[in-house]
C-alpha cells in the first residue's frame, strides 16, 4: 500500500484497532511500537495518532489478550518524517529498531523517507541502513566540503582586526555559528543548544546594514528563503527539533515587507505548534529601501 507523508490527509488504510473490553492496559504493546503511537490513557492503550500508526502490526505479537488488530479504515496518512523525528529523541537502539522494522517489512519508500530525516538533521545512522543516495552524498559534501563543518565563532569586538595583520573592523561580524543556512543546521549542533535563534530571510542583511548589531550579538542564526529554497516540509521538521532537542529559548523571525518573505513567519509558527515545547516568536519586518525596522512583535 502507497502510503504519502502528507499531514491531514485522509485516505482508506491499514491501521490498528484496540479492542476496548479485551485490553487490559498491561502496555506491553507499547516498548514494540517506537513510532510512538500507543499510549496508557484510563487504564487502556489507545491509538493516539493515525499519523505515527504504519499499520504494519509489529505491536500484535506483544499483547497476550489479543486485544490488537489490523483493520482497513479511513485514517490520516501515516508521515515517516514526523515519526522518525519523534524516534530520534529516543536515542540509537529505538532508531535502529525503526528502521529494521521498515525494511524486515520491505518498506522500502518509508526507509528511505527515513534515512533522508536522518542525513538532512546530521543524525548518524546506524551500522547497515546507509545506503540510501542522500545519505551518500551528504557524507560525501561532508567529507570534502569545509562549508558544510560545523563551528562555534567568535564575535569580533569593535576596533579588533579580524585576522593578524587585517585592519581593524568598522562594522564588526556577530556571527556565532557556522554553517547559518537553514538546511545545513543540525539540530544536534552543541553551539545552537540552548541558544536564541535568529531565523532570518536571506535579504534581510543586505538591505539593514545594522543586522549584526541590532539582530545577530549573542544570538545564533538561521537562514531561508521561503519563496525559492525547496523542502519546506524539512525547514519546519527542523525547526521544531531545534524547539525540542536543541531546546533553544526564543526565535526572532526576520522578513523583509515583501509578501512572499511572510511565508517563512508562518512557517516558523508552524513548526513551534508542532513542538513539545513552547518558545516565544518574535515577527521582524524590515523595509526595501532604507533597512528599516517596521515592525518588531513577538507573536
Amino acid at each position: 500500500m502507497r502510503r504519502v507523508a502528507t499531514f491531514g490527509a485522509m485516505s482508506t488504510r491499514k491501521i490498528i484497532e484496540i479492542d476496548e473490553d479485551r485490553c487490559t492496559g498491561c502496555g506491553l504493546c507499547i516498548p514494540n511500537c517506537p513510532e510512538g503511537a500507543l499510549q496508557v490513557i484510563d487504564g487502556k492503550v489507545r491509538l493516539v495518532s493515525d499519523l505515527f500508526c504504519d499499520g504494519l502490526g509489529a505491536c500484535i505479537g506483544y499483547c497476550p489478550e489479543g486485544a490488537i488488530r489490523v483493520v482497513e479504515r479511513e485514517a490520516e496518512a501515516y508521515d515517516e518524517r514526523r515519526v522518525i523525528a519523534n524516534i530520534a529523541r529516543q536515542g540509537a537502539n529505538t532508531i535502529r529498531a525503526h528502521l529494521g522494522h521498515l525494511r524486515d517489512h520491505g518498506e522500502e519508500q518509508l526507509l528511505r523517507q527515513a534515512l533522508d530525516w536522518l542525513a538532512d538533521n546530521r543524525i548518524d545512522v546506524p551500522d547497515g541502513f546507509g545506503s540510501a543516495t542522500r545519505v551518500e552524498r551528504d557524507a560525501q559534501a561532508h567529507q570534502g566540503c569545509p562549508g558544510t563543518r560545523e563551528m562555534e565563532l567568535k564575535p569580533v569586538a569593535a576596533g579588533a582586526a579580524v585576522r593578524p595583520g587585517a585592519p581593524p573592523s568598522a562594522q564588526p561580524s556577530q556571527l556565532a555559528n557556522w554553517p547559518v543556512q537553514l538546511h545545513l543546521l543540525s539540530p544536534m549542533a552543541p553551539q545552537l543548544a540552548g541558544r536564541d535563534i535568529v531565523l532570518a530571510a536571506d535579504c534581510t542583511a543586505f538591505a539593514m546594514g545594522s543586522f549584526h548589531e541590532r539582530f545577530l550579538k549573542g544570538k545564533a542564526l538561521a537562514i531561508a528563503c521561503p519563496k525559492l529554497d525547496e523542502g519546506a516540509d524539512i525547514y519546519r521538521e527542523k525547526l521544531t527539533a531545534l524547539v525540542d532537542h536543541a531546546q533553544i529559548n526564543t526565535l526572532p523571525v526576520a522578513v523583509m515587507e515583501v509578501p512572499c518573505c511572510r511565508g517563512l513567519l508562518a512557517l516558523a509558527k508552524e513548526a513551534v505548534g508542532r513542538a513539545k515545547r513552547k518558545v516565544p516568536v518574535k515577527a521582524v519586518t524590515i523595509g526595501i529601501k532604507d533597512g528599516a525596522v517596521l515592525s518588531e512583535r513577538w507573536v
